[in-house]
């Protein structure tokens, strides 16, 4: 059994005073929800805290409300279960309330939150290991040692984005309200991502998510569709998240953007650019697939080969315009390959 290293646990109960503790403990300090990737993380000495500021005691940060017409806000400490089967998301964002349900095991989903899973650390098969497999390699770039394993001639970490929920929630035009000990900003979901393995976040290490802001979902239309092995547990290798604003069958505003393919979220603005304004034909539907596979530059650091997973990509978003455009049930959410 891998045991968790000493640490000290502190249990606020406003989003101020935990933004003040991390502050006053700097880089010694982590934040925790439902730790269900922390916590192991921190058994293989990928993160090595000193101070866990707990949010689970932090009422504020937990449930949805709003409505259809107005938006609704998400609070960063609702589960990813209660998200997932929550009525209103699974009637206005279908596909967040499926990317929700995908995460892990419903086990992790009941402790999960969805301010972890839009946080969650990048991952790499040579940084995913435990530290007696990572030291007998020489560590890499991420954690412990100098270059990265993947590519190592680059001068940066190439580990890859491995949240569900992001993408989907940079495709609805979602915004997050962040807490700090400087005050609060709300942000686009854009803006809180660098293409970067390591500094992945863009915020103040005592910056909190608070919550997640969507917009109106009149007439918009979502899909999101996840690449595992395994469909009962694994992160995803691929994920693409397609949204759309329809008017009887014309695009008006579209969205697409792919998940795991890069150190952060990645954007097809092309492709999404070329729906706006058309009525989705099968011939329309290949040329956008196509346009999107181009951001997706997957490199061999998760499961699968790199050139099938960029095949695939323009097989998932085909599948997903389709069923968003109605053309198709987009084929199941979860794709399980042997």
């Amino acid at each position: 059994m891998i045991r968790l290293p000493p640490f000290t646990y502190l249990a606020p109960t406003t989003l101020g005073d935990a933004a003040r503790l991390m502050a006053e403990h700097g880089c010694d300090a982590m934040l925790v929800a439902g730790g269900t990737d922390l916590y192991p993380n921190m058994k293989r000495r990928q993160f090595e805290p000193k101070v866990l500021v707990g949010l689970r005691g932090i009422r504020e940060l937990r449930g949805v409300g709003g409505s259809t017409a107005g938006g609704f806000t998400v609070g960063a400490g609702t589960t990813l279960s209660a998200v997932a089967a929550h009525r209103d998301i699974v009637r206005d964002f279908p596909a967040l309330a499926t990317a929700a349900g995908l995460v892990s095991s419903p086990q992790l989903r009941n402790m999960g939150t969805i301010g972890g899973n839009v946080c969650v650390d990048t991952r790499c098969n040579y940084y995913n290991q435990s530290y007696e497999w990572r030291r007998a390699i020489g560590f890499c770039m991420k954690k412990d040692g100098d270059i990265c394993l993947v590519a190592p001639g680059s001068s940066r970490c190439w580990a890859v984005s491995s949240s569900d929920t992001a993408p989907v929630l940079w495709a609805l035009g979602a915004k997050l309200r962040m807490v700090g000990a400087e005050g609060e900003r709300t942000v686009p979901m854009a803006a809180l991502y660098q293409d970067d393995g390591i500094e992945y976040l863009a915020k103040r290490p005592d910056e909190i998510v608070a919550d997640i802001q969507l917009p109106p979902a009149e007439g918009w239309r979502s899909v999101y569709l996840k690449l595992r092995r395994r469909g009962s547990f694994d992160f995803p290798v691929l994920g693409v998240a397609v949204a759309a604003r329809m008017e009887g069958d014309v695009v008006r505003e579209a969205r697409i953007v792919l998940g795991a393919v890069a150190s952060q979220p990645r954007p097809s603005e092309k492709a999404a650019a070329a729906l706006v304004g058309q009525r989705v034909t099968r011939e329309l539907i290949a040329h956008v697939a196509d346009l999107a596979a181009g951001p997706a530059k997957p490199l061999d650091n998760t499961d699968f080969t790199h050139p099938y997973r960029k095949k695939v990509t323009r097989v998932f978003v085909a599948r997903a315009v389709a069923a968003v455009a109605g053309l198709g049930d987009g084929g199941a959410a979860s794709e399980e390959v042997a």
